[in-house]
């Protein structure tokens, strides 16, 4: 892969990711748009990531299948009209209807990721996994940004119509400048039926693939409760801000755009796990921080950003280690591998989003904390279990196979699928 089309595929990422997280700065603009309460409101948010969910599931397993220029810049099409017609909605079931629609096909990231993964050694994956991530994150955090400040001036749905605008902008770019290839070539195509259900059967089969969506889904599930209650803490009476000032601390997490790659070449030369517990232990530690930013002022302000900032480093490190093990499992089904972890994570985010609002509704500000500090709890917990287990079951053979090869026959695919699954299949009647 040439830096010319990483350049471009980090920029796919960025834009992609940007437009589920840039509703988040604008959710009093929208509360006071519609005539509607800011909980009400936070619902785009909420909506936009159950879409993305849908979409992993639904979409994400055919980039196994489809050439990925025609998946891509279609993708990216339906998504720049159904931003305009967010930012047309007349009412708020409209723009939750939206949203929806929006998630569902802004799942560009999660194509490019493991067709990335397919075209480059595996000793420089994590550090392609992390220039995408900081891609993406850039994305995320000037979409809060900019969003937040065009909402200040130009009114809620100035921010949804410049996003859609931008993003028929880049499919018309990507029809010309993107190769069309495929990120693995089967020997047999799969139907779509079984793209869907492969990744339940890797779900089922694959034990490294559980744990690393269970890690994403507990401290997704954290980031996205603070992500939904951050701009009601700082647009309330605590501090009084309006919305620019929740895009402005969400840029603050430029930070992470460095961190990331590091991140990824700590991955291809330590390993996963290390970086999955450095990354846990950064999310709990965050919770506390966060907390002690609840009361205002310039000081309570101050400790904001840094827990932030720690939050976010903390969960896309923990990202690019849960990619780089769930990749190495099948060279053939990067996709539908991709599409079991991030459904995991995405709905622990979903989940996070809605158990934040109930938490901030109970608790205010200390409940969002508890709630992302039990979430990581959890998640470190597992990850001192397996560690465990690690040091007293000796390696099995499985532990060192090689990917699955990409042009074996069905017979050599057969033995090396018994051999990492641990049990030999029943011969057909």
């Amino acid at each position: 892969m040439n830096r010319r089309l990483l350049l471009l595929l980090t920029v796919t990422c960025a834009v992609g990711v940007g437009t589920i997280y840039f509703p988040q700065a604008i959710t009093p603009l929208i509360a006071s748009g519609l005539d509607t309460s800011e909980s009400s409101a936070a619902l785009a948010v909420t909506f936009t990531q159950i879409g993305y969910s849908i979409g992993i599931f639904l979409i994400v397993p055919l980039g196994d299948r489809i050439p990925n220029r025609r998946l891509l810049t279609t993708l990216l099409g339906l998504t720049g009209v159904e931003l305009l017609a967010a930012g047309c909605a007349p009412t708020l079931p409209v723009l939750l209807a939206a949203s929806v629609a929006v998630g569902t096909t802004t799942v560009a990231a999660q194509v490019v990721s493991p067709m990335a993964a397919g075209l480059v050694p595996v000793d420089r994956r994590g550090a392609v996994m992390g220039t995408l991530l900081s891609g993406a994150t850039g994305g995320m955090l000037l979409a809060r940004t900019f969003s937040g400040t065009l909402g200040e001036y130009l009114g809620w749905r100035a921010p949804y119509l410049a996003a859609g605008v931008l993003t028929l902008t880049l499919a018309a770019v990507l029809t010309r400048a993107l190769p069309d290839i495929t990120a693995v070539t089967p020997t047999v195509q799969p139907s779509y039926g079984s793209l869907l259900v492969e990744p339940l059967r890797l779900l089922r089969d694959e034990p490294e693939l559980r744990r690393s969506g269970f890690y994403q889904a507990m401290v997704f599930g954290g980031f996205c409760a603070v992500w939904t209650c951050l701009p009601l803490l700082l647009t309330g009476p605590e501090y009084g801000f309006g919305a620019q000032t929740v895009g402005l601390i969400a840029l603050v997490g430029a930070a992470t755009m460095v961190c990331t790659p590091f991140a990824g070449r700590v991955v291809d030369r330590r390993g996963a796990d290390p970086v999955n517990l450095a990354g846990l232990l950064g999310a709990l530690a965050s919770a506390a921080v966060l907390a002690a930013g609840g009361g205002g002022g310039a000081a309570g302000l101050a400790v904001l950003v840094a827990g932030t900032l720690l939050l976010d480093v903390s969960m896309q490190s923990g990202m690019i280690a849960n990619k780089t093990r769930v990749y190495e499992l099948r060279a053939d089904a990067r996709s539908r591998l991709n599409t079991a972890y991030m459904t995991f994570g995405y709905l622990g985010g979903s989940v996070g989003s809605w158990l934040g609002l109930r938490a901030h509704a109970l608790a205010g500000w200390p409940g969002v904390c508890t709630l992302l500090a039990l979430l990581s709890t959890l998640a470190l917990t597992r990850h001192v279990v397996e560690a465990r287990r690690r040091r007293t079951v000796p390696p099995t053979v499985r532990d060192h196979l090689p990917e699955r090869p990409r042009d074996g026959g069905p017979k050599q695919l057969e033995q090396h699928d018994e051999q990492r699954s641990g049990r030999k299949r029943e011969p057909a009647p």
